[in-house]
C-alpha cells in the first residue's frame, strides 16, 4: 500500500501521528512525514504492509485539511 503525503498544505496538527505513529511522525519544521522504515522517496512517500492498513486509512480519512493519499 502507497501513501503519499501534501507537505504543503500540511497544517502539522498531529492527527496522523496519534492515530498511527508507527508510519507518520511531525517533522522539526513541523509537518507529517513518513517515518524512515517505510520511506520510498523523499519524506513524502512511503510504501506499508497489509498489517497497517488499517491505522493509515484512519490517518487519512480524520486529516483535517485531507493531505494523506493511500493507494493499494
Amino acid at each position: 500500500m502507497k501513501v503519499l503525503i501534501n507537505r504543503e498544505n500540511c497544517i502539522g496538527c498531529g492527527v496522523c501521528e496519534a492515530l498511527c505513529p508507527e508510519v507518520f511522525e511531525i517533522d522539526e519544521d513541523g509537518f507529517s512525514k513518513v517515518k524512515e522504515p517505510y520511506r520510498k522517496g523523499g519524506p513524502e512517500r512511503g510504501e506499508v504492509g497489509e498489517h497497517l492498513k488499517g491505522c493509515v486509512e484512519e490517518a487519512s480519512s480524520s486529516c483535517p485539511v485531507s493531505v494523506i493519499t493511500v493507494e493499494d
